[in-house]
């Protein structure tokens, strides 16, 4: 008999998943899910130690301001909009936080998932003289508007792709077009917490390089999981629900809280791709490296 459901890659999935798992009262852990409205529903069994749309519609502006003195930071913003509940959500947030954080929305473009030409969106960012360019594209689409970037010459000074770039076949497929973007995957592999060396280790023997960005998540919440089996006492779903629930762990992403909605209270740091390598830099007490900025043009890479 399942006891609990452990969810992978993808807020659209995670969605579907957690009304499957409330109708049927059994604990729902899901990471790689920014998703913030579906924990608005008033579900008992959905928890997710991931940051949250609201903590990235800030933290980007946040980051930002703080790694870069006021007369070198960018602040014309363009916004790839994916058409789905979650890119109508992050995208609302990124532009209605933007001007309190002295940032101006100069373009907002929405787009189907898996479309196959981004040139008129891209053109009419250049047009606009975007700066900072937001996206949450799945990892073929994110794939397709860095590659036609490329083919186009326009490199913003500053780009964050939430999603995309999380899994290693951006580099894999773009090589130095996909340097210099940065993304939130919620964990980099050399933050010291609890067990991440030895995950690291198994990481390293398994795949032949420390643990990807998303492993970590993952790993808390088989984390979180387990201490939850072991403080209930047994298999019964309820228990393990009102276990997780009162979760205060320390795991390989750090201490894990959760609210009443089932939303955690986790890092989320900022990775950035270097030399085709993933490097953190922010918070900055953590960071590996500085930020490269402004990135620079593709044909000089």
């Amino acid at each position: 008999e399942v006891v609990a459901y452990l969810g992978g890659f993808g807020s659209d999935l995670h969605a579907a998943a957690a009304a499957i798992a409330e109708k049927n009262q059994v604990p729902y852990i899901g990471v790689a899910f920014a998703l913030w409205g579906i924990h608005q529903q008033g579900y008992k069994y959905l928890f997710s130690p991931f940051f949250k749309s609201p903590d990235l519609g800030k933290h980007v502006y946040e980051f930002l301001n703080e790694a870069l003195p006021e007369d070198r930071r960018p602040t014309r913003v363009g916004i790839f909009q994916e058409q789905t509940d979650w890119g109508i959500e992050m995208g609302e947030l990124w532009r209605d936080n933007a001007p309190e954080y002295g940032y101006e929305v100069v373009q907002y473009e929405v787009y189907t998932p898996f479309t196959k030409d981004f040139t008129d969106l891209i053109l009419k960012a250049q047009e606009a003289d975007v700066e900072i360019l937001l996206a949450l594209p799945t990892p073929p689409d994110g794939i397709t508007i860095f590659k036609q970037l490329g083919e186009l010459g326009f490199s913003p000074k500053f780009s964050l792709f939430v999603r995309a770039p999380d899994v290693p076949t951006w580099i894999e497929s773009l090589g130095s077009i996909g340097d210099f973007v940065t993304s939130a995957p919620g964990w980099h592999h050399t933050l010291a917490f609890p067990g991440v060396d030895e995950l690291n280790a198994a990481h390293q023997t398994l795949k032949g390089r420390p643990a990807d960005p998303l492993v970590g998540p993952a790993y808390a919440a088989v984390q979180i999981l387990a201490q939850a089996i072991e403080k209930a006492g047994s298999l019964d779903r309820s228990a393990i629900r009102d276990a997780i629930a009162a979760t205060d762990l320390d795991t390989v992403i750090g201490l894990v809280t959760f609210r009443q909605d089932g939303t955690g209270i986790v890092n989320s740091p900022i990775l950035q791709y270097q030399d085709g390598q993933v490097e953190l830099v922010w918070p900055v007490e953590y960071a590996t490296a500085d930020l490269v900025y402004p990135a620079p043009p593709f044909d000089v890479r």
